[in-house]
């Protein structure tokens, strides 16, 4: 009977299509960076289930050997990549931009491709890229080259199209198989570059970009392009911010944004970015692709970018053949704390009134979550502006209101007291309490200061990347969350170049353009650990029928986390996301202990555990080859490139079970 059941289940969430619960991939493949286009996370497979988890073995190890530990002009490596899986053959990139094919079952390599792309660029989250898509040309036949493409988007902004089977560039596409991504005004090599898997929609490949933070007031332009499949020529262009100085910025090539013409900044703003650097989702059947976007440069000041700033910090749905606005919807008005919608959105169904709702679900780093109707971008729970602390900054305006969902509640911790100050030992405690009372603290959205503001959740804290998983079957959306304090100051530019003024441990960036360059940096006490209590990570289970937590957990440790400490509460930092299956289980690593965990999903509790190589920073991914053969389970295991406490690795690890 339970077979008959499984069986049941599988088959229709397979072919549910975008009916009640939401897209789900058919079949055992996982063909997406989040296996479906809209990216729910979602297996339909059950041969590893609740009951048989605990007996997961390693079935295979490949070492990619491209790993860079900072030395010799080039930054840190982090392996962030989910492979995908499509036509029998396992595909995905390495730090430096490789391009590799295995065989599924054995975890032996097909082929490999290398861009060459030059290591010692000052990319500024290090040497990683989360993988790569694909499209397949039914006008050809399955014997002719490119039948099937494999697109990644390097480090170094270009767009290369690979035929999958042999892993040789297309010649047709673009110039003998590539693209230059470097035509934006104020481009600079290193600066503007590419992390994320570009999202393939009908004969289209679009692609965002990564842009570093705090520069320039002025960087490159966070403009969203579409390319032919086939040709990569340029089939349209799309700017999150229009209205921005035409020396910093390209125009908006589809002229379609009634809001943004009507709103109070369609004046020239000095500013940029606001780009797309994470994953985007799509929808075929309703032709949209769904961007979420950054904040606008510079970070932490706002004064050159008066107004809401839209579209940063944003979800925006766009018309897939023309590029043009269907509907945008901000998360955070005029940023100053580096608060970007990093996750993918995700795209569901949900049960509301006796109705099922096609919804748009977006969370970002302030740990708040947002629920959107997928046609129109309206809350469906809703979601109200609420006044929040004013900047005391010269030059600067504040935006007076941000909006606050109602439902669910935070997922991240929002605030701090001095009462809150921790450390592993009375002195640690001690300092951290000091420095909390010197901060400018008055709860989330508390602007920069000149003085130093406490930020919570700091800019690595909420929703980060690593995004969250959705299960039909319980309609449970499952996320990992940061709670990382930070402080922020801004310092005037007349005192920016003086040795003095920068003699704290942290990150000084120069703002070049605005009256404030700016130091930050996370509050860990003399220790290395966090100012603030643990659990510093969690993993927790949203119904989203109901916009309630389900359940909540400390996820993974940082008992070790630089160096040796009396025992301390579970809770870690983690950056990569979870995958939940129909075997009623979620997989995730992601945290600083280098474990790759399974839980129940309907309880939390924890079923099994295996040590990888290294920390795994990567969101996992599952397949089955055929009917009669074995599910497997795969995580990157190589670290984080900003986390040197880490040990480096190049494993790619697939679990099975015996």
């Amino acid at each position: 009977m339970r077979n008959v059941i499984g069986l049941l289940v599988f088959l229709y969430v397979a072919f549910a299509g975008s009916g009640a619960r939401g897209q789900v991939s058919s079949g055992a493949e996982w063909p997406n960076y989040g296996n479906d286009p809209g990216g729910m996370r979602y297996s339909a497979l059950t041969q590893i289930n609740r009951d048989n988890v605990s007996k997961l073995r390693v079935a295979w190890i490949f070492h990619t050997g491209d790993v860079s530990d900072g030395s010799g002009g080039r930054k840190r490596s982090g392996f962030e990549a989910t492979p995908i899986l499509v036509d029998g053959s396992l595909y995905f990139t390495t730090p430096f931009n490789r391009v590799i094919a295995l065989d599924p079952e054995t975890g032996k390599q097909r082929w490999a491709y290398d861009p060459e792309i030059d290591k010692t660029l000052d990319y500024g989250d290090g040497l990683v890229n989360r993988g790569v898509s694909t499209w397949l040309d039914s006008a050809r036949l399955a014997d002719q080259q490119c039948h099937r493409r494999v697109y990644e988007a390097t480090q170094d902004a270009r767009l290369i199209s690979l035929d999958a089977l042999t892993g040789k560039p297309c010649l047709d596409f673009g110039d003998s198989g590539q693209v230059s991504l470097r035509d934006v005004p104020g481009y600079r090599a290193g600066w503007y570059h590419m992390t994320s898997p570009p999202a393939v929609i009908g004969d289209l490949i679009v692609v965002g970009s990564a842009i570093n933070d705090n520069q320039l007031a002025t960087m490159p332009s966070g403009v969203v392009r579409a390319f032919d499949v086939r040709s990569g020529a340029l089939r349209w262009s799309w700017d999150p911010i229009p209205n921005a100085s035409p020396s910093s910025r390209s125009k908006d090539t589809t002229g379609s944004d009634p809001a943004a013409k009507a709103d109070q900044e369609n004046v020239e703003q000095r500013t940029g970015a606001a780009n797309a650097w994470s994953i985007m989702a799509v929808d075929p059947q309703r032709d949209l692709i769904f961007v979420p976007t950054g904040s606008a440069s510079p970070d932490y000041f706002g004064g050159l970018r008066r107004g809401d700033n839209k579209w940063a910090n944003s979800v925006v749905a766009l018309h897939a053949k023309t590029g043009t606005i269907a509907w945008g919807f901000q998360l955070v008005h005029h940023d100053l704390w580096d608060y970007d919608s990093a996750p993918q959105p995700l795209l569901a169904t949900l049960r509301r009134d006796t109705h099922d709702v096609p919804v748009v679900i977006q969370g970002n780093k302030t740990g708040l979550l947002y629920v959107l109707n997928r046609d129109t971008g309206k809350p469906v729970f809703p979601v109200e502006e609420r006044r929040v602390p004013q900047s005391d900054v010269p030059g600067e305006l504040a935006s007076p209101t941000q909006p606050f969902p109602l439902a669910p509640p935070p997922l991240a911790a929002q605030k701090i007291s001095a009462e809150d100050a921790w450390g592993p030992t009375q002195q640690d405690r001690d300092t951290c309490l000091a420095w909390v009372k010197t901060l400018r603290n008055e709860g989330i959205f508390t602007p920069p200061s000149l003085q130093g503001t406490l930020v919570m959740p700091g800019n690595l804290g909420g929703m980060t990347w690593s995004g969250y998983a959705f299960d039909p079957q319980h309609s449970l959306l499952i996320v990992n969350t940061n709670n990382l304090v930070a402080k922020i100051k801004l310092i005037p530019r007349a005192d920016f170049s003086r040795r003095d003024a920068r003699a704290e441990d942290g990150e000084y960036s120069p703002q070049t353009g605005a009256p404030y360059g700016l130091f930050r940096r996370f509050l860990q006490s003399p220790s290395g650990l966090p100012c603030t209590a643990p659990p510093w990570g969690l993993l927790t289970a949203v119904d989203m029928n109901e916009g309630k937590i389900r359940w909540q957990l400390p996820l993974g440790s940082m008992q070790d986390f630089g160096g040796k400490h009396p025992p301390i509460l579970p809770g870690s930092i983690s950056l990569g996301g979870p995958i939940v299956t129909a075997g009623g289980l979620v997989f995730i690593a992601a945290t600083f202990d280098p474990f790759f965990r399974a839980f129940d999903i309907e309880t939390g509790k924890e079923l099994w555990k295996a040590q990888l190589p290294a920390s795994g920073h990567a969101t996992p991914m599952t397949y089955r080859l055929a009917a009669s053969g074995k599910q497997f389970v795969v995580i990157a295991a190589g670290s984080h490139p900003k986390i040197s406490e880490e040990s480096l690795g190049d494993a790619l690890v697939a679990f099975t079970l015996p």
